[in-house]
């Protein structure tokens, strides 16, 4: 756990060797401020918090302090948001949150987005989130690989000395006074990916001051940070006599918590060295920090469907500190009381000059001072009614900290205090220039143009996504909404480093963009724009061969840590202001409109002309198979119509009807389903791949993108290779069977149902209460489909007499609100609903020879094997006799489970309930899924089950 240094020498040239490009990640020279991630800046509009008289309210708590504060987490969803809304919204300290990864693993309450696809949802999600907190989000480039019961699990599957090159970077880059983190790195924590990030945010306390740890790190720029405190929530677990329960393995385990700093153990449950006041209540938003902060998770949506807003009232949080700095709390594990985070530490503004050697200190201290006053009178001074009252002090303070940093640079201190100093008058500068555009009251608002513009002043629905090449206008609309005139020196587009953009003033554009904007004044300028032939498109900069690597490809090592690359077209207007130059950006949006919601401003994405989409990317081809049916989905962004031919790259000996396809679009946005029949030569048990190749206009396109996400979620491209991974096997079906399908949260097992060649009808809420069910041989219910089907609670009946009277019922994966007798005869999941999560945990057959496994495939423990992830969630613990359990499974050092596989003859009919993954394993193309999966379709057919018998 914590390695030496030369063996972080090693780690680091192995690390390098791996991730290749990290060295030239955009880390910054000595005297210049890491980059913050602008997420706020990518939305149309702030929320209320960041707006009006409380945005500068907010800005001034800022910029009094001197304070900086980091929380680590695991997932999305892991952050205490009324502590991060707390600390930066109360507290004034400059807040990060750094999140290990990004939720790929999880479950999807909203969509059909899985893996990667809801890694960048929940990436969107929690971006959403952040704004409420007020936070700047980083991430490391783990990927959640699903439910992971120990710390040693998960550190196997991360790597150690991975997850901690990105932790001790982001630390590095941020310099924050406090890190703290959720979890502890104990079995309290729930998970061992949760367990990590306890153990990260202690070990990064020592290992980022240390420049011989990660030295490549140092060499691109950045410099040793050593924060002056860890801390971590006090855990919540449950305690009894019988000590921990570990949720997670089901087992107990003694009240004791490993201190990761100093290597000693705690005996009981950590001290609270502090509590946190997350209900306290703020009379600008109405609402506690600690309500603020839960509107905050209510935009996460993908994991529970959404969150209630808390009643108000006291909330007190407890957190332990586990290592200090300071004189006062040094050697010791901080059992005394303290009143916030930043006990015994200087964060005035003066406070900054400490970095400085004790003899230089008198005059930054002096100067520091001057720009403490200059702050003090302007919260003095503030006025809700009217904040542009101290834009004229906020101006000052500006000019004071543009001098301290001009004379900064030219001083000679000491690299390191140079460039701690730098950082955080950086900050401030930024702050201040916030502030200004705040009180104020400047507002710059971005849209692509119709072609067609007339008005430029509204704004109109417009296309989504530009192509190489492509010329459009943007309205940059600026507005003065405050009480004093400013200068306009520039209005502008940035381009985000992709040099091949053209802009220029349209001809017809009558408005100046430069001089004089008076109080309640606006001028929108219409800008001319062409994008370069080949720009950097809208797209992640990580990407993983498989799910199966539990880490990401870092495709560009400039955005390493960062949510996303920048949107492509952010607008800028550089202002003076009492001799003083601020920016107001935001970036370009498009125009929409969505029934419901109304007008929806998203950013302007780079796309390609023509995209292709292959669903599902992975399958199955019987040996039998004579014609395998493959539907390609072309999509054009093309502005206009569009001519191409699309063909497919076959395995050698196979051929397909017909062997090109015309396509022809009319206009942006156009979809095409085109439909090949493959004719498969001599299949064997291996796999093949098949590719899809589009040209149009003198290119080929061989990937594609579909937006993720929800309606109310900004979406985001996700791009995958136009490729169908299949394999042949030996799998037999019976002929005509007929199934239906209840979806519950969204899965791919229709899809893939669909290439055994059954066509799968989707059963509406009606279909469910009143409609006629005789008519199918199986009907499936999809995953936590009892959780957001409120039909089949109520009409649960109906199904059990569908069974009743002859049919099959398949029922997949639920989650709790299943555990109300909706079978057959009783079943229950326990308080604690078991988890299989290795994914070659070997399954036995307690009756080999049952029939559920004979017919129509003979299934043996090989269609167990090459599963990903996991085997399956939500194992039933106790059932009536009258059901069969044929298989059991379990983890290491895991009671056995015996319930993931069930069924049972009810009347004429049979009941089946699964708790393996099938609905991860089919999309994926596991063979012995689907001969399994087959199997329990056809137990209708199935010769030694027909009633009687």
């Amino acid at each position: 756990m914590k390695p030496n240094i030369v063996r972080q020498i090693l780690v680091c040239v192995s690390l390098l060797t791996v991730l290749p490009g990290i060295c030239r990640a955009q880390d910054n020279s000595s005297n210049t401020a890491p980059p913050m991630p602008e997420d706020s800046r990518t939305f149309a509009y702030p929320i209320a918090p960041d707006r009006g008289a409380a945005a500068v309210r907010d800005s001034l708590r800022k910029l009094k302090t001197r304070a900086s504060f980091a929380m680590i987490t695991a997932h999305p969803d892991d952050e205490d948001g009324g502590l991060l809304t707390y600390e930066s919204r109360y507290a004034g300290a400059d807040t990060t949150l750094l999140t290990l990864n990004r939720g790929e693993g999880g479950q999807n309450a909203m969509s059909s987005n899985y893996w990667d696809e809801l890694g960048l949802v929940r990436t969107q999600e929690l971006l959403a989130a952040d704004r409420y907190y007020g936070v700047h989000q980083y991430w490391t480039r783990v990927a959640d690989f699903g439910f992971s019961k120990t710390l040693e699990e998960s550190l196997a599957e991360w790597g150690h000395d991975r997850v901690l090159y990105d932790v001790v970077r982001v630390i590095r880059m941020t310099r924050p006074l406090v890190v703290t983190a959720v979890f502890v790195g104990s079995v309290s924590d729930g998970h061992g990916q949760h367990q990590v990030s306890g153990v990260m945010a202690q070990e990064a306390y020592k290992a980022a001051g240390d420049p011989n740890v990660f030295p490549d790190q140092i060499q691109a720029g950045l410099r040793p940070w050593s924060p002056l405190k860890v801390y971590a929530r006090v855990p919540f677990a449950r305690v009894t006599s019988q000590g921990i329960y570990d949720y997670a393995t089901g087992r107990w385990w003694p009240v004791r918590f490993r201190n990761y700093v100093d290597g000693t153990w705690i005996e009981g449950t950590p001290a609270a060295t502090l509590e946190v006041p997350e209900g306290r209540y703020d009379g600008f938003y109405g609402l506690s920090y600690f309500q603020v902060g839960r509107q905050g998770l209510n935009e996460q949506k993908s994991q529970n469907g959404g969150v209630g807003l808390p009643l108000p009232g006291p909330v007190r949080t407890p957190y332990h500190l586990y290592a200090s700095r300071v004189a006062s709390e040094a050697g010791g594990h901080g059992l005394a009381k303290a009143k916030d985070f930043y006990d015994g530490v200087d964060i005035s503004l003066e406070g900054i000059a400490d970095y400085a050697p004790a003899a230089q200190q008198t005059e930054w201290r002096k100067r520091l001072a001057e720009l403490s006053a200059t702050v003090e009178k302007a919260s003095t001074a503030f006025s809700p009614d009217d904040p542009a009252k101290i834009a004229p002090l906020l101006a000052d303070g500006l000019a004071q900290t543009n001098s301290l940093l001009a004379d900064l640079s030219k001083s000679q201190l000491p690299v390191d205090a140079r460039y701690n100093m730098s950082h955080e008058l950086k900050v401030k500068q930024r702050q201040f220039n916030d502030a200004l555009v705040e009180a104020l009251g400047i507002n710059v608002l971005a849209t692509v143009a119709p072609s067609d513009d007339r008005r430029p002043a509204e704004v109109q629905p417009s296309f989504q996504i530009a192509v190489p090449g492509q010329k459009f206008n943007v309205n940059v609309h600026l507005a003065n909404q405050g009480s004093e005139p400013v200068e306009v020196e520039k209005m502008s587009l940035d381009t985000n480093g992709d040099d091949g953009w053209n802009v220029t003033t349209t001809k017809s554009a009558t408005v100046p963009s430069t001089g004089t904007l008076n109080a309640g004044e606006a001028r929108t300028l219409v800008l001319s724009v062409a994008a370069p032939d080949h720009p950097y498109l809208t797209r992640p900069y990580f990407s993983r061969p498989t799910v199966e690597q539990p880490y990401y490809n870092i495709d560009d090592p400039r955005y390493l840590n960062f949510s996303t690359v920048p949107y492509p077209l952010t607008a800028q207007s550089t202002i003076e202001y009492h001799n003083v130059e601020i920016m107001a950006a935001a970036v370009v949006q498009t125009v929409h409109r969505v029934t419901g919601p109304g007008q929806v401003l998203d950013p302007l994405l780079l796309g390609p002309p023509i995209s292709l989409w292959l669903s599902p990317t992975a399958g199955v081809v019987p040996l039998t198979s004579t014609a395998v049916h493959l539907s390609v989905t072309l999509h054009s962004n093309v502005k206009g119509p569009a001519k191409g031919t699309i063909h497919l790259k076959l395995p050698e000996g196979w051929s397909c009807t017909p062997a090109t396809i015309d396509f022809s679009t009319a206009k942006d946005g156009d979809e095409q389903d085109l439909a090949f029949e493959i004719h498969p030569n001599g299949v064997r048990v291996q796999p093949y791949t098949i590719e899809a190749l589009a040209e149009y206009n003198g290119q080929q396109f061989a990937e594609g993108y579909r937006m993720v996400g929800y309606s109310g979620l900004r979406p985001y491209p996700y791009y995958r290779q136009a490729t169908y991974r299949t394999t042949g096997v030996d799998l037999r079906m019976p002929d005509g069977l007929k199934v239906g399908y209840i979806m519950g949260t969204g899965d791919d097992v229709p899809s893939s149902l669909e290439e055994l060649g059954l066509h799968v009808n989707f059963l509406s809420a009606q279909d469910v209460e009143s409609g006629n069910l005789s008519g199918y041989d199986a009907i499936v219910v999809g995953i936590r489909a009892y959780a957001v089907r409120p039909e089949i609670r109520t009409f649960n009946r109906r199904l059990l007499d569908y069974v009743k009277n002859g049919g099959e019922l398949v029922v997949q994966y639920q989650t709790p609100e299943f555990d109300h007798d909706y079978g057959p005869y009783p079943f229950s999941f326990g308080d604690n609903p078991e988890k299989v999560v290795q994914e070659n945990s070997t399954v036995t057959f307690g009756r080999p020879d049952d029939p559920i496994f004979s017919w129509p495939n003979k299934i043996t423990a090989a269609d167990f094997s090459g599963w990903i992830e996991e085997r399956g969630h939500n194992f039933v613990d106790k059932w009536d006799p009258k059901y069969v359990a044929p298989t059991e499974v379990h983890d290491q050092d895991q009671v056995p489970q015996k319930g993931g596989l069930l069924y049972a003859r009810y009347g004429q009919g049979i009941y089946v309930y699964t708790a393996y993954a099938f609905y991860r394993q089919m999309p994926e193309g596991v063979p012995g899924a689907f001969r399994i999966f087959s199997n329990l379709l056809s137990l209708k057919r199935n010769p030694a089950l027909a009633p009687g018998k």
